[in-house]
């Protein structure tokens, strides 16, 4: 068979809804300035689907400093990989203020979150190693084991039980094989809102010689005290082996870093393929980034009023009788039932009639017969978004139970 011919018959779980879903349900446009209320189809909406966390994509401040650095450096320098040309003194003190906020000794800088969370995996481990993660884990995660050579497990999700049953596996395998084992799990699991489990993961260290890596994508900047994420709201910050984070939520960026060790952080700094054979993050990435970080660091009224929203929104579904599941986060999950198609026609009425704009997500990410909409709050979202989301949803999800979203196609308005 021919490859192309192939793919065309098999267009995958997302690529089969390409031609009477793509614009719309697919691939949406959102435009205008980066806010809670955005353009989408030429009408304005209220945006619950941009991970903007402290409202520091789009701030006075922030935008000043990317467009002083574009301006002093371009969009090309620094030029080559950083372990030949491309490094930098603002690289390192940006690793340095990093690895500072988050309480480790060392942090490193990668390009983007997805490659770098891939390449550090396969980084860390051979194949006499074993790999034990969170069956939730984000695609970043999954990605990276599925290049392991060696054995992985997966645990259910949020189950210490079935972690240390996975762990007692994983012990008798790097007996024999002298290998090591590394522990994955999340800050904060993106979808379902729920912190993972790291001060009961952690207590397994007293058992099992292992090693923790923990993804806080959604946890940097919006957990803890200073906002260090999961682990210092868990407080088991300094037990976390490998920290990682991005700069595409809480910072409204691009990038990601990893903390730890001096010695973890020297070892990926020179054996990540994915940052050994890319180009550095350019100069006005890093500027703009340092800059938020400073803000994070010194303005705890953005996270307080993100929190304020949180509670605001995450209490009023609940009180209008919707499932959020069991987020304990920023992270809004809106549970239903029903079919892909009813899903269709419910997020059409959110936007069209009531002019909210949410995510959707349904089968196969999701199993049949549920519905997940996907709320991210912001510290920039006002009370009136919020009361007029809730009401839109109190009234979607009135007449998805009666019904009212039969259908037997996906349709996208005219």
């Amino acid at each position: 068979m021919d490859l192309f011919e192939k793919l065309q018959n098999n267009r995958g779980p997302l690529g089969q809804y390409a031609k009477s879903a793509e614009g719309y349900y697919i691939f949406p446009k959102l435009e205008g300035q980066l806010s809670s209320r955005m353009c989408f189809k030429g009408k304005e909406v209220v945006v619950w689907s941009i991970n903007n966390y402290l409202g520091l994509g789009n701030h006075p401040d922030v935008r000043a400093v990317d467009a002083e650095a574009t301006k002093d450096w371009g969009l090309a320098y620094p030029m080559g990989s950083r372990m030949m040309s491309g490094n930098t003194e603002q690289h390192d003190l940006f690793e340095k203020e990093l690895a500072d906020f988050v309480q480790k000794e060392a942090a490193v800088l990668v390009n983007f979150g997805y490659q770098g969370m891939v390449s550090a995996i396969d980084c860390l481990t051979d194949r006499h190693d074993v790999i034990i993660y969170d069956s939730g884990s984000h695609a970043c995660i999954v990605d990276g084991v599925r290049l392991h050579l060696g054995k992985r497990f997966i645990f259910k999700h949020n189950d210490i039980d079935s972690l240390e049953k996975a762990l007692r596996r994983a012990s008798k395998i790097v007996d024999k094989s002298k290998g090591a084992i590394l522990v994955i799990s999340e800050g904060v699991f993106g979808m379902r809102g729920d912190q993972g489990i790291l001060k009961e993961i952690v207590a397994l260290k007293q058992k099992y010689n292992f090693r923790l890596l923990v993804d806080d994508a959604h946890g940097f900047g919006t957990l803890g005290a200073t906002g260090a994420g999961a682990g210092e709201e868990q407080g088991v910050q300094e037990d976390i082996d490998v920290y990682f984070a991005t700069f595409a939520k809480s910072m409204g960026s691009v990038g990601a870093f990893f903390a730890g060790d001096t010695q973890l952080c020297e070892y990926l700094k020179y054996n990540m393929r994915s940052q050994v054979f890319a180009k550095s993050l350019m100069m006005p990435l890093v500027l703009g980034n340092r800059k938020r970080l400073q803000m994070l660091r010194t303005m705890p009224e953005l996270k307080a009023k993100l929190w304020e929203n949180v509670r605001a929104l995450q209490s009023g579904l609940r009180a209008r009788g919707l499932d959020i599941g069991n987020t304990n986060s920023c992270v809004t999950p809106v549970y239903m039932h029903g079919s892909v198609e009813e899903a269709t026609q419910l997020v059409m009425d959110l936007r069209e009639n009531h002019r909210i704009f949410c995510s959707i997500v349904v089968y196969p990410v999701i199993p049949k017969g549920m519905i997940l909409l996907r709320l991210i709050p912001t510290a920039v979202h006002t009370m009136e978004d919020i009361e007029m989301t809730l009401e839109a949803f109190s009234a979607v999800a009135g007449k998805l139970k009666a019904k009212a979203y039969q259908a037997t196609s996906i349709t996208i308005p005219t």
